[in-house]
């Protein structure tokens, strides 16, 4: 991918973890490598087809200027942020920060932390069949517009279903939606969490009822399998509630270790749905 890289820009900040550093302030030099696609921009010759460089680097001279971190990884990790919120354009950044006067007590030229963050695209799954069950996914929908690292794009249409693992229980109304998130798959999974616990769900009873299911379904082109989180889902293939919506917005969307687009896991199941 393409990029624009900004070298040992200097800057002076109030970080460290000694009273001194934070009270005196001193020397950083910050580099960033912002990955965008600038075909536009060398073919048109425009700056609006790309991102102003000279803005970028007061961004960063601000951001290092006005914020007081311990760490240099916070003072990166915080930068790198700010970066993808402020250039929709660009999908992924590199950001290195060194410390040419760490007080260590030895010679040595600079300590550096450098780190790489991205925007990931998710495709995330919603259910409910308890309450308001459309009021519930448009809850969690407005959760997702809410929380600054999440970008929300397509959300397919509601569709109805009976429900799925034997146990008897009202009909689910389902939906997927697209998003785009700098949010680690685990950081993922414990917001989505944290939105179910919000509107009340209880896991008593395994496929039982529930207020509010949200699940990641894919994540890029993620191959993931821990004890809290396996991506793609474990049973994405065989969930006509799933494949339905995820067909509407997504149809030629692979999954990476069945190597079949999602139309045709969906024709596979054979199946007929009802549009809410």
């Amino acid at each position: 991918m393409d990029f624009i890289s900004i070298d040992n820009l200097e800057v002076f900040g109030n970080h460290g973890v000694y009273e001194e550093e934070k009270k005196l302030g001193q020397k950083f030099l910050v580099s960033a490598r912002l990955y965008l696609d600038l075909k536009a921009a060398g073919i048109d010759d425009d700056i609006n087809e790309s991102v102003h460089y000279g803005k970028v680097c007061h961004l960063i001279h601000d951001h290092m200027k006005n914020h007081s971190y311990q760490l240099i990884e916070a003072a990166a990790e915080h930068l790198a942020e700010e970066l993808l919120l402020s250039y929709g354009r660009v999908k992924k950044v590199s950001v290195e920060v060194k410390k040419p006067w760490a007080p260590i007590g030895l010679p040595l030229e600079a300590v550096s932390v450098a780190i790489e963050r991205a925007w990931h695209d998710v495709y995330i799954s919603l259910g409910s069949n308890m309450g308001d069950r459309e009021a519930h996914i448009n809850t969690a929908l407005q959760a997702f517009e809410e929380k600054r690292e999440i970008k929300v794009g397509l959300v397919s249409e509601y569709v109805e279903s009976e429900p799925y693992g034997g146990v008897e229980q009202d009909n689910f109304l389902n939906a997927v939606a697209k998003i785009s998130t700098f949010l680690s798959p685990e950081e993922l999974l414990l917001y989505l969490q944290e939105i179910e616990l919000s509107e009340n769900r209880e896991r008593t009873v395994h496929w039982g009822p529930r207020t509010l299911d949200l699940d990641i379904v894919m994540y890029d082109n993620l191959v993931l399998d821990t004890e809290q989180l396996t991506i793609p889902h474990t049973d994405m293939q065989n969930r006509d509630f799933v494949l339905a919506p995820l067909a509407e917005i997504a149809p030629c969307l692979r999954h990476p270790i069945l190597n079949k687009t999602v139309r045709e896991l969906l024709h596979e199941l054979d199946k007929t749905y009802i549009i809410n």
